[in-house]
């Protein structure tokens, strides 16, 4: 039996890198697969390549040949592969990228929206407005990912008094859809949420796959809750974006698009305060003058009346006091005409002419046929009487 030749692992790794190096056949070799994982590093581009069965990663140290390729894409590498002794990585150095045509799950996706946009589902009309009064929103995510605390560290930083209730899901891999359409049916009938926030971190086409599928899409638009959907990074875009509610760049702008600002609604509400004990200030400081020009009006008009009702009065005075005089006049011109009158039929005044009156028995004797001759009678002189008897005939 021959012993096994022990190697150590930078041993190992060496060989296994002067394979690689040293056979010809694998230098500058054209490779096709479908773009996913792509991510930065520095001038270095990191990414991944696929078909439906296997996946080949790769790295491209001028970022200038990748500028133009994106997730989804069907592309033809040409490079070498590398293995790195020191950490025992394998990449495929690229090059050069020619594109190649749609990749599978891109090509899914379009077809799938296509299909879900000539039903209606992505029509505005459908869409529900935001609660203006959020206490309470429901998320379906992940209890272990960064996404949840994200999603609470800013909610409550800016409104405390949010309640956030979490309904767990897988966000990838098998079952994930169906896990978060259950979710999203829980809270469809959930009275204690008042909106729905569908959330997850960034990731590739593949990453994001579950939240591009029929069964997530069928069940955000039967919702009853309006729903929020924040999905990977501002730049990802998946099917359950176009039938939500309202999208979000990312699990953060969602929690902040959903919550006032305590702070600001508080500055606000003090500038609100200000802004209405200034306006009834100002009010009162109107209506002060109001009644202050009111007042002197009233005053001026009400002196006016009197100075007016003066005038009129002493006309009327004046009016009454010359027809009191003119008839005090007229009647006295009349007296004076009937005491003329009367003085002439007077008959003191006739005596004084001469005449005398002559009475017997208190009766006036106005001829001699009426004096009893046996009698005594009285003659009334202007200046007396004096008593007679026996006048002969």
């Amino acid at each position: 039996m021959t012993q096994a030749y022990t190697l150590s692992v930078s041993k190992f790794n060496s060989i296994v890198r002067d394979i690689f190096n040293n056979e010809e056949l694998l230098h500058n070799i054209k490779i096709v697969g479908e773009v996913f994982g792509v991510s930065l590093s520095k001038s270095s581009v990191y990414f991944n390549i696929k078909d439906e069965e296997a996946s080949l990663p790769c790295v491209c140290f001028y970022g200038d040949i990748m500028k133009n390729v994106k997730e989804g894409d069907m592309v033809i590498v040409t490079g070498s592969p590398n293995f790195y002794a020191k950490s025992g990585r394998f990449n495929f150095v690229v090059n050069k990228v020619e594109p190649f045509g749609l990749g599978l799950l891109y090509q899914r996706f379009l077809e799938l929206k296509a299909k879900l946009e000539s039903e209606g589902l992505f029509d505005q009309s459908h869409k529900k407005t935001m609660p203006a009064n959020i206490k309470r929103i429901g998320v379906v995510t992940s209890k272990d990912g960064a996404v949840i605390q994200d999603i609470k560290n800013v909610t409550w930083r800016r409104n405390q008094a949010i309640d956030i209730v979490l309904y767990n899901t897988k966000v990838q891999g098998n079952d994930a859809e169906k896990e978060i359409a259950r979710g999203i049916e829980f809270f469809s009938d959930y009275d204690g949420v008042d909106v729905v926030i569908v959330a997850r971190g960034g990731g590739s086409l593949e990453d994001l796959a579950a939240y591009n599928t029929e069964i997530v899409a069928r069940a955000t638009y039967a919702c009853n809750k309006p729903i929020v959907s924040a999905v990977g990074h501002e730049t990802d875009f998946t099917i359950i974006d176009f039938v939500s509610d309202l999208r979000a760049p990312t699990p953060s702008a969602a929690a902040e698009l959903l919550t006032q600002d305590t702070k600001t609604s508080a500055m606000a509400l003090k500038k609100d305060i200000a802004r209405v004990s200034r306006a009834l200030d100002q009010y009162v400081a109107d209506k002060t003058m109001q009644f202050s020009n009111d007042k002197n009006l009233l005053v001026s008009l009400a002196e006016d009346f009197v100075v007016d009702k003066k005038i009129h009065l002493d006309k009327l005075a004046s009016k009454i006091a010359n027809k009191a005089e003119s008839f005090a006049s007229e009647n006295d011109y009349a007296l004076k005409l009937k005491l003329a009158h009367l003085n002439k039929l007077n008959p003191l005044d006739i005596l004084s002419l001469g005449y005398a009156k002559i009475e017997q028995n208190q009766k006036s004797v106005s001829c001699k046929n009426q004096l009893d001759e046996n009698a005594e009678f009285e003659i009334y002189f202007a200046d007396g009487q004096v008593v007679a008897k026996g006048v002969g005939k």
